[in-house]
């Protein structure tokens, strides 16, 4: 289970770090010090699970916990020293709420929890797409794409390694994959994982905040509704 640390305080972090070491079958994918570092890691880490401090600068534990809700991964323990939380965050769909200082047993519990949700609740099969790469066939997987931009007769596919061209057109790989792609625009679908927010200009324009990436598509007024509806769904 890849496990992502997500406090702001170092000694914390350490902390967590330090009792994952002794729980079966964890691995660290890595340590962040808020919810917008932990919403640009996700698509790079692949994290199954989040321990998730609530009070941090910016985009709060229970902020991003609403933005991750109903999602099969990750799924969230909160690590906090405040009680108050408890019953918002089983409301957001936590596994378990563990107050500071964490123990060993209880960590232990709650990533068994975590464990057996995930379990029953299997990871999908990601879709593939397909070029030819200087006479080679590569496969790019779905949940490692960026984003897909229409580019005259081909499409360009942004993805984790790079970019390469593909034939398809956008409406067919949105057709092949209504689930698990989100138009953005008129040239333009992202996949539905990497799309975690807005971000409002001042000139009217609206931008997608993507995980994993520094890349901020334009989403036409066209179908705004729709990705606003789905981020509150999501």
């Amino acid at each position: 289970m890849r496990v992502l640390i997500v406090d702001d305080e170092p000694l914390a972090r350490a902390r967590l770090a330090a009792l994952l070491g002794e729980c079966d079958g964890t691995d660290i994918a890595g340590s962040v010090g808020d919810g917008d570092a932990a919403l640009d890691a996700l698509g790079e880490l692949q994290p199954d699970l989040l321990l998730l401090d609530i009070n941090m600068p910016g985009l709060d534990g229970t902020a991003l916990a609403a933005r991750l809700a109903g999602r099969a991964r990750p799924q969230v323990v909160f690590c906090t020293a405040y009680e108050n939380h408890a019953l918002h965050a089983f409301e957001l769909g936590a596994v378990d709420y563990l107050l500071k200082p964490v123990r060993l047993e209880r960590l232990r519990e709650a990533v068994q929890r975590a464990r057996q949700r995930l379990d029953a609740t299997p990871r999908e099969p990601s879709g593939h797409l397909h070029a030819r790469v200087r006479g080679e066939q590569v496969r790019v997987a779905l949940d490692e794409v960026i984003c897909l931009l229409a580019e005259e007769k081909y499409v360009l596919v942004r993805h984790t390694g790079g970019e390469l061209l593909i034939d398809e057109s956008l409406r067919q790989l949105e057709d092949a994959y209504p689930d698990q792609l989100t138009r953005l625009h008129r040239n333009c679908l992202v996949p539905t994982p990497r799309l975690v927010g807005l971000k409002s200009l001042p000139d009217g324009r609206v931008l997608a905040r993507l995980a994993g990436t520094d890349l901020s598509p334009e989403v036409s007024r066209r179908n705004l509704p729709a990705v606003r509806k789905l981020l509150r769904m999501g």
